[in-house]
């Protein structure tokens, strides 16, 4: 079977005698050419490379990044085969670029700016599955981290807890739930496992101001105007309504209470369970201001939290981070690319302002 040769222009000497040379090779199969973006391969275990940066906060963003996507970080156009020699007259140039940038993430000095750039441009796809695969540590060995804990459960879709579930139990081999019942308790287990079943209706196009008006009435009646808290109410109607029936539910709470939901949370409920709430109503009037001030809060606060901006930057990259940016920038009389140019350093900072995307 004659060898395949790859035409390119400009061809000289040196590769004429490159293609006689591998003609005199024994046959061995070719490299499979797929059709995807020409990235940078990243083989074998890269989140296991990533103990070799100085900068603890950029190591945990690119071991976040390299998590599940070992041997997937972006596919290369072409791929070498099992037995594909490395001859350089059966290789297109882009295998030869692919295999000539190996050499970084393997050699005595790590190339930050190549692993940083590979491991902070990804597809949508993939993204998503850095990030639930990234949620699910909140509950791994849950000592537990219930601030994580609650962000992600109060703010995900039905659809990202759907995915959450599969991931978690395809890791674990067993149930979310069962954990979560296992390691939390009372109320707080409660509203986690009424909220990890993803029971939230979807938005309709019919408004039913009835609902809304007995839902607003139940939810006074079942805090500030008794003595005590009827807490399963408050689950069942923050866990089950869809976020538009709840935004019009609450706005219609205060004709019924003196306080807004967010003050009666504070006046009916304490601890983990106070946190939930207060998160859900958050999520449910504005998810990117949540976000955006997470993120705030995160980088301006003493020791900044440097496992929440990696969390945040990296789960919402691609699903709602623009919106995110604005909502900062209005709050805050500050872009998210300035602040995390003030309060981060090195390659850590470099690699959230490539998540970020641009300034504002």
């Amino acid at each position: 079977m004659a060898a395949l040769k790859w035409e390119a222009s400009g061809a000289g000497e040196e590769e004429e005698e490159e293609e006689e040379a591998t003609r005199r090779r024994p046959h061995r199969p070719f490299c499979r050419v797929v059709h995807e973006t020409p990235v940078r391969y990243v083989k074998r275990h890269p989140h296991r490379q990533c103990s070799k940066f100085k900068d603890p906060g950029l190591s945990h963003l690119l071991h976040v990044c390299a998590s599940r996507t070992t041997q997937k970080i972006v596919e290369p156009k072409v791929r070498p085969g099992r037995d594909c020699p490395r001859a350089p007259g059966l290789l297109t140039p882009e295998t030869r670029r692919c295999q000539d940038r190996e050499p970084p993430i393997k050699t005595k000095g790590v190339d930050e700016h190549t692993i940083i750039d590979i491991l902070t441009k990804r597809s949508y796809a993939q993204r998503r599955e850095i990030a639930f695969a990234y949620e699910r540590r909140a509950k791994k060995g849950l000592g537990t981290d219930e601030e994580t804990l609650i962000e992600i459960l109060c703010s995900r879709s039905n659809q990202e807890l759907v995915e959450i579930k599969r991931v978690y139990k395809e890791l674990f081999k067993k149930d979310l739930e069962k954990d979560v019942a296992g390691d939390t308790s009372g109320n707080f287990a409660k509203l986690l496992l009424a909220l990890v079943e993803g029971k939230r209706a979807e938005a309709g196009n019919v408004v039913d101001y009835q609902k809304i008006d007995d839902d607003a009435r139940a939810l006074y009646e079942a805090g500030v105007k008794r003595k005590g808290t009827d807490v399963s109410c408050w689950i069942s109607i923050l866990s089950e309504r869809s976020v538009q029936h709840l935004q019009k539910v609450f706005q219609k709470y205060k004709s019924y209470s003196p306080y807004d939901m967010q003050e009666s949370i504070r006046k009916e409920v304490k601890g983990d369970l106070e946190k939930s709430f207060l998160t859900l109503v958050d999520c449910v009037e504005n998810k990117q201001l949540y976000f955006a001030s997470r993120l705030n809060d995160a980088m301006k606060s003493k020791g900044a939290k440097e496992k929440v901006v990696t969390r945040i930057m990296v789960s919402r990259c691609e699903v709602d981070l623009g919106k995110i940016r604005t909502e900062f920038k209005s709050q805050y009389g500050q872009s998210l690319h300035q602040t995390i140019a003030e309060h981060t350093k090195d390659d850590y900072q470099r690699a959230l302002l490539s998540l970020c995307g641009g300034d504002d």
